[in-house]
């Protein structure tokens, strides 16, 4: 049906006064305070009550759809104003309050029967309605009139209501197009009326972009005004026809092709953008406020990117990319580094406040691909060992930040941290002159690259890998050394007189000792050194604590499981059993009549195959020694029947009763150094022909016993003549002289230094067993096997074997199998073996 239309309901009664003079009324009510802005979707609501009849009679009912009468639905559809009810029945329908009332009442009092409702008819009006003469010139006259006033700033004289009624007047006769034609056209010559203003003569850069920006504000203000006056225009023909623009982007596309695009006013306003930016970057206060509303202009005009962005990004480029050259040049790596954090907090601060969030990915790559990723070797090759050297643990957090920001950054980072692991811990290593502090120092070293790890590489796992992989190169750079002087180091922790650390301090000693201990390739060394000095430990009663010993054992029996510490767990049993039977031993002696009830007897039984080899010494025991042995000999052999007790002189300690001038004293002195001291019952001076003729003990040996006796800090011998050297000339005598503080004296015996025989002896003992695993590896790989070529063989012997070998030492070992017939070359070809069952 077209709007232009009017409908009447068809009744008993007359026609019902238009309602056109009603709608002006309500019109007028509303006054001129209603202000469309281009986000509102107002609409008039004109008509929309519903109102009692008027005493006028009629039999009539009607309602006006004139479009200057009517109101916009929900859906952009045109709603009936329904007008005030007049009709013949006014006095029979008074209680009726509304028009659905009246129609109720009025269908119940005409229905033949309950519930019968009296039909409604519609039938057009005879008449079209239309607007007075001369109306759409005059309005375009009138809305002309606003419009240039809206564009020259000046009041308008009619209200916004008006205009807008006759706007909306005017659509609804179909003259939209005209309207929209009109309104873009005046548009258009204000714009270019406007041109020359920014194209003339130049001006200075800033206060050309204040001028610009002044008029782009003032015309959105003049489109949003113009857009409230013809909002019925936008809502209805706009709509209705997808091809036209809105009035607001109507008025941005005018502006865009008559300004914004102008050459030359595009670019002397991007000159001026980058003018300030530039300006900013270097130091200088400048109007954030412009630039945010001219960047906005930008994007509003859909130029942002095209005539902007990517000037923008290229001055980026060149401004970084000098200074990062000279910076590199200028600056030490850590303030370099502070430098490129606080430009990039600078550009992310720029997006926040005026640059377009999509500008952030380029400008920000751009920054850092200029300012860190050119530099990234260099950065690392300049200040990385410097920076680790000296621990700054906030600059290399800094480095770690800014690095990953950038592609292979960490990957970079991380082969650089590993190479000065590498180059680190290997002069730890090398150099002999460092062997005595080794150990502290690669824990150390350890300790301080495991902070690093955690605090500034935020425990990333390619670096905790790296720094595991270095420790164990540089490690093993230097062969058996460092397990020895590991397993050295444990001693030193783990005997008696050590009170450095309490036992919870102990315990994590020994857990970074661990540490290392996995990085070592060559753990049989560790277990020789560690099996001998606990053995010391043991029988010499040096201890600090059985737990801290047992702790240990357990941690290398979890890291290497039970056949390496099994021969270190024997030797605990070994002194568990030796305590069972010296308590026993004492029963027995208490229950015979034996000679030695004055002499406390410890004996300890040792397995030969739990501890070390110990070379065998016969010495000259004297006669109140001897016959305790004896004993001890009958009462254990009379328990374990078919056993060979083996004597270790060298093992042996004494607690011996002197007397001296001063009073009487106890001295713990070794089995060596009382046989020495034994001799002085008999006589009061003895030359070293004498004393070694007496008591047989090695030369070299008795030489060190001497000495501690007489050269020591106890002297309780002297010798003639005095000096530190034993010769064989030198006559020793006993000193009655002898006094101390202490009432028990323990005399050190001066050890042999170990770097010598007895750590060849070790080295050799650790040689000779790996040959024994090659062996059993080779032959239990052939017997499964039967037939294997030569490299077959050596890859199984590498994946097998858990201690550094070379494959020249392989060979040896294959050839001797062949020479003792466990194996044979196949008589076709050499290169392959057969094992011989």
């Amino acid at each position: 049906m077209s709007a232009a239309k009017k409908y009447k309901l068809m009744d008993t009664g007359d026609q019902l006064q238009d309602t056109e003079n009603y709608t002006n009324n309500r019109l007028k009510k509303q006054g001129d305070n209603n202000f469309y802005s281009p986000s509102t979707s107002a609409r008039c609501a004109l008509g929309q009550n519903l109102h009692q009849p008027s005493a006028a009679s009629s039999s009539q009912l009607s309602y006006n759809m004139n479009n200057s009468n009517s109101s916009l639905g929900t859906n952009g559809e045109r709603r009936a104003n329904f007008s005030m009810l007049d009709g013949a029945h006014m006095n029979d329908h008074r209680s009726a309050t509304t028009t659905s009332a009246y129609f109720n009442k009025m269908g119940a009092n005409n229905a033949s029967k309950p519930g019968d409702v009296k039909k409604i008819v519609i039938k057009n009006f005879k008449m079209k309605p239309t607007l007075p003469d001369n109306y759409s010139e005059h309005t375009c006259e009138k809305l002309q009139e606003a419009v240039v006033a809206i564009q020259l700033s000046k009041p308008i004289r009619y209200s916004l209501e008006e205009l807008y009624q006759a706007v909306e007047n005017m659509c609804s006769h179909r003259m939209d197009a005209q309207l929209y034609g009109k309104l873009r056209e005046l548009t258009e010559a204000h714009v270019k009326r406007n041109v020359e203003s920014f194209t003339g003569a130049s001006m200075d850069k800033l206060v050309f972009l204040k001028k610009i920006n002044g008029w782009w504000l003032s015309f959105c203000q003049q489109m949003i005004m113009m857009r409230s006056i013809f909002l019925y225009l936008d809502r209805t023909y706009v709509l209705q026809n997808p091809t036209v623009h809105s009035i607001w982007d109507m008025g941005l596309d005018l502006f865009r092709t008559h300004i914004a695009m102008n050459e030359k006013v595009q670019k002397r306003t991007v000159e001026g953008i980058l003018m300030l930016i530039e300006k900013e970057r270097t130091g200088d206060a400048v109007d954030r406020g412009l630039l945010k509303s001219l960047i906005r202009m930008l994007c509003d005009l859909q130029i942002y990117i095209s005539a902007f962005e990517d000037k923008f990004l290229i001055a980026t480029k060149q401004l970084y990319q000098l200074e990062g050259q000279r910076k590199m040049q200028e600056m030490d790596v850590p303030e370099y580094l502070r430098h490129v954090d606080k430009r990039l907090a600078e550009e992310n601060e720029r997006l926040l406040h005026y640059l377009d969030s999509s500008t952030k990915y380029p400008l920000i790559y751009t920054v850092e691909k200029e300012l860190l990723a050119e530099h990234l070797t260099h950065i690392l090759q300049k200040g990385l060992d410097t920076l680790l050297e000296e621990n700054r643990l906030s600059d290399l957090t800094l480095l770690y930040s800014l690095l990953s920001r950038v592609k292979n950054g960490t990957a970079e980072l991380c082969g650089n941290f590993n190479g000065y692991i590498k180059k680190k811990g290997r002069t730890i290593v090398i150099d002999p002159e460092k062997d005595k502090s080794m150990v502290q120092d690669l824990l150390d070293f350890k300790d301080k690259m495991d902070v690093i790890v955690r605090t500034c590489f935020e425990h990333n796992e390619k670096f905790t890998n790296s720094l595991r992989e270095a420790f164990e190169f540089f490690i093993n750079q230097r062969a058996n050394k460092p397990a020895e002087l590991i397993a050295k180091y444990v001693d030193m922790k783990l005997r008696a007189g050590n009170k450095e650390a309490t036992e919870e301090e102990l315990e994590q000693i020994l857990d970074k000792i661990m540490v290392l201990f996995r990085f070592i390739h060559g753990k049989d060394v560790f277990e020789a050194f560690y099996k001998k000095d606990l053995a010391k430990r043991l029988l010499v009663g040096k201890s600090a604590s059985v737990d801290a010993e047992k702790s240990m054992l357990s941690k290398l029996k979890q890291e290497c499981g039970g056949g390496f510490t099994s021969k270190l767990e024997g030797m605990f049993k070994d002194m568990e059993l030796s305590r069972d039977i010296n308590i026993a031993f004492k029963q027995y002696v208490g229950n015979t009549d034996t000679e030695i009830t004055s002499m406390d007897l410890t004996v300890n039984i040792l397995t030969m195959g739990y501890w070390p080899t110990y070379p065998l010494t016969e010495v000259t025991m004297p006669p109140q020694l001897v016959n305790p042995q004896q004993v001890f000999n009958k009462f254990y052999l009379a328990k374990h029947s078919g056993r060979k007790l083996q004597w270790q002189p060298t093992l042996g300690n004494c607690v011996l009763k002197a007397q001296f001038d001063a009073g009487p004293k106890e001295l713990l002195v070794s089995l060596f150094q009382a046989l020495v001291l034994l001799l002085f019952n008999d006589k009061n001076a003895l030359s070293f022909e004498e004393i070694i003729a007496a008591t047989n003990i090695e030369d070299g040996e008795l030489r060190r016993t001497l000495q501690s006796l007489a050269c020591g800090r106890a002297r309780v011998i002297t010798k003639t003549p005095k000096g530190r050297e034993v010769v064989n000339k030198d006559l020793f005598q006993y000193n009655n002289e002898f006094t101390n503080k202490l009432f028990r004296i323990k005399i050190n015996q001066i050890q042999m230094k170990e770097t010598t025989e007895e750590q060849k002896a070790t080295e050799e003992r650790v040689f000779q067993d790996r040959q024994y695993q090659i062996d059993a590896a080779i032959v239990r790989i052939m017997k499964m096997r039967k037939t294997l070529s030569h490299n077959l063989l050596i890859g199984e012997l590498f994946n097998q074997l858990t201690f550094p070998v070379k494959p020249a030492d392989l060979k040896k070992r294959i050839e001797s199998l062949i020479d003792r017939d466990y194996m044979e070359r196949d008589k076709d070809n050499q290169n392959q073996y057969n094992y011989v069952a």
